[in-house]
């Protein structure tokens, strides 16, 4: 092990042994640290690095020190007098960071420190031998000798862990966020290095590789094409489409969603404008990067001139309107529609003199509104329009869903690389989406042995929402929100009736990318966002609040969709329906990059709209399908600050 101080070429500094590292100035704790750590017998195999570089841009860990039982990451507030709660909030992110991501953390406690050396009353019990991330320890300089020799003496030699010489040099996998992810593509950081380590063959990195070529072959042999993008929810379509779109000039990011584009739009407005640019100069960039498909179909269906943009990239693509529903729905409309939204938007590309590409990204079961035509409906405008080419991965072939599935043809290329296989939004489950499939689609016993395989699941079921909310209270800037879907009226019986305007920007913007103890955010718990607010997005941590709109039949063999009209349920019949409404309710339970709490409430017996026996049976195949109930125990102890492990 290096005996002095060494700097690595990803800027952390690696000290060597505990017991004869030199303290530095790249690190303003690291001489109270050096000082603290010869008072503990037991620290002469510890290491420590310093300055330690996180996923995030500008974010480090002034030291880590290295031991057989646990790891410790620390902050140092040298100049401050108090604990400030920012400074708790940026240590704690560190250790949950470490927790997850840091292969030589896997089987150890990981202890956040924040020390301020002359702070008053430090608060905070001594750490207990729990894996994963623990509560914020605070210290101060005479109090840190403690702390070490507590951790030498408490904290036994794990067997299964790296030595801690061997710890700097252990993987570290971040999987960013989606939000996050876009910022730094946009400012051209590898996103895909990142995630793609987690997605190994199925990755983003072939993928995208392979757009890359089809866009290639189609300005090579002049010809327009049409690539197809699939992928289970969170196997990373979305960053797929904005890398894109960021990376080739002329190229746009067109959605649907309006509570993408103004999530989206808004964070990106907010970090260009962090590194320097102008506010309103970022706000023109990011409206032509990230469009609302609406308004660019609208504009120019109404506008005969050809588009600027060479290469679309349509999100969610399997949601265009078929033509029946596009020409009835915009009749009396200022802009009328002749054709399917495919069919136009095909139409609109071809108006150029070069070459046009359009990269349709498609999620599965994915269609929560009627007059969605899914993939069948380009193949149809495909089909009208022969001097289009297309290019497709072989499973939107052999889709059992009609509307999932695309016809074969002489104009149709096959590449398997454009399917995205392995989820990355769930990072510690990435069969969280397969379970979901099985449990809607009502194979109870599927889901069981997907469950038993992972196991365990990233869900947890209660019937009390006030057990729920403690569970889901955030740590770090880790983000929760309650979701519901945008047919669960009787919620409101229950103290939840306020829902997310989807169409409101500033709202949108608010719930999703700030934070408690903003009341307007995710994290206050009070709003819910529905299946169209959160369809593309994700959270850390999710609470889906169930309700009677879909319930288990009588016999409780099946599901049952239900929309309530005046003060009376009614039963879905339409297939189409029927598939939307387990569609929301996928979209609901795909959207938690580590956990999701299902509150299932209990119903009242006076109320014939919230009947108790239909919710216990829902509860009840939950269960059956492998979700282990949320004790309130456990809640409360999640509420209390313990490691966040030990809630799932």
């Amino acid at each position: 092990m290096s005996q002095g101080l060494v700097v690595e070429p990803d800027g952390a500094a690696w000290c060597g042994s505990a017991s004869n590292f030199v303290a530095s100035p790249v690190c303003g704790g690291a001489a109270l640290l050096r000082d603290a750590l010869a008072t503990v017998p037991g620290a002469r195999g510890w290491a420590v690095l310093l300055n330690y570089r996180l996923l995030r841009l500008n974010r480090r860990v002034d030291a880590i020190l290295g031991t057989p039982g646990a790891v410790l990451g620390f902050r140092s507030a040298m100049e401050a007098s108090r604990f400030w709660p920012a400074d708790r909030v940026a240590v704690e992110d560190a250790a949950l960071d470490l927790a997850d991501f840091h292969g030589g953390c896997r089987v150890l406690p990981v202890i956040p420190v924040l020390v301020v050396p002359n702070g008053d009353r430090p608060r905070g019990d001594r750490p207990l031998p729990l894996l994963g991330a623990a509560p914020v320890v605070e210290t101060t300089r005479l109090l840190l000798p403690g702390l070490l020799r507590d951790v030498a003496q408490g904290f036994p030699a794990v067997p299964d862990a790296l030595p801690p010489s061997s710890w700097a040099a252990a993987s570290y996998r971040p999987v960013p966020a989606l939000v996050e992810a876009a910022c730094l593509l946009y400012a051209r950081h590898d996103v895909t290095a990142l995630l793609l380590a987690q997605a190994g063959r199925g990755g983003l990195a072939r993928t995208a590789a392979a757009v890359a070529e089809a866009v290639g072959r189609a300005e090579a042999d002049g010809q327009n094409r049409v690539v197809f993008v699939t992928g289970q929810p969170g196997a990373g379509k979305t960053l797929c489409g904005l890398d894109l779109a960021f990376a080739r000039p002329g190229a746009a990011f067109l959605t649907g969603n309006p509570t993408l584009v103004h999530v989206l739009r808004e964070a990106l407005v907010r970090d260009a404008a962090g590194r320097g640019m102008a506010r309103r100069a970022a706000q023109q960039r990011m409206e032509g990067v990230i469009q609302a498909l609406p308004r660019f179909r609208d504009h120019h269906v109404r506008e005969p001139g050809p588009p600027p943009e060479r290469v679309l990239v349509i999100d969610e693509a399997q949601r265009c309107w078929t033509a029946a529903h596009a020409v009835g729905k915009t009749r009396n409309r200022p802009v009328p529609l002749a054709t399917s939204e495919a069919g136009h938007l095909l139409d609109i590309m071809a108006r150029r003199r070069d070459r046009s590409v359009i990269v349709c990204l498609l999620g599965g079961g994915q269609e929560i509104h009627d007059g969605e035509g899914g993939i069948a409906e380009w193949g149809r405008a495909l089909t009208e329009r022969p001097e289009w080419r297309a290019v497709a991965p072989s499973d939107v072939m052999r889709a059992e869903d009609p509307r999932q599935r695309l016809l074969p043809g002489p104009a149709l290329a096959v590449d398997d690389r454009l399917h995205l296989s392995q989820p990355v939004r769930s990072v510690h489950a990435p069969s969280a989406a397969a379970w979901v499939g099985a449990m809607l689609s009502n194979q109870p016993l599927q889901a069981n042995t997907i469950a038993r395989d992972m196991g365990g699941l990233p869900f947890r079921l209660t019937r009390s929402l006030d057990a729920m909310r403690r569970a889901l209270h955030g740590r770090g800037t880790r983000q929760s929100g309650l979701l519901a879907s945008s047919y669960a009226r009787r919620l409101r019986a229950e103290g939840l009736g306020s829902v997310l305007p989807h169409q409101d920007e500033d709202a949108v913007a608010r719930w999703f990318l700030d934070r408690w103890p903003d009341i307007r955010s995710a994290d206050a718990l009070e709003v819910v966002a529905t299946e169209f607010c959160v369809q593309g997005l994700e959270l850390d941590h999710a609470g889906v609040c169930w309700d009677a709109d879909l319930i288990r039949t009588l016999d409780r063999n099946a599901w049952q969709a239900r929309s309530l009209r005046g003060a009376a349920w009614t039963t879905l019949g339409r297939p189409e329906a029927v598939s939307n409404r387990l569609n929301a309710y996928r979209v609901l339970l795909t959207r938690a990059r580590f956990a999701t709490v299902i509150w299932v409430p209990r119903g009242a017996a006076r109320d014939a709209t919230r009947d108790p026996a239909r919710y216990d049976a829902v509860a009840d195949y939950l269960q059956e399908c492998g979700v282990i109930p949320l004790d309130e125990i456990s809640a409360s102890a999640e509420d209390a600050g313990m490691a966040e492990p030990m809630l799932l």
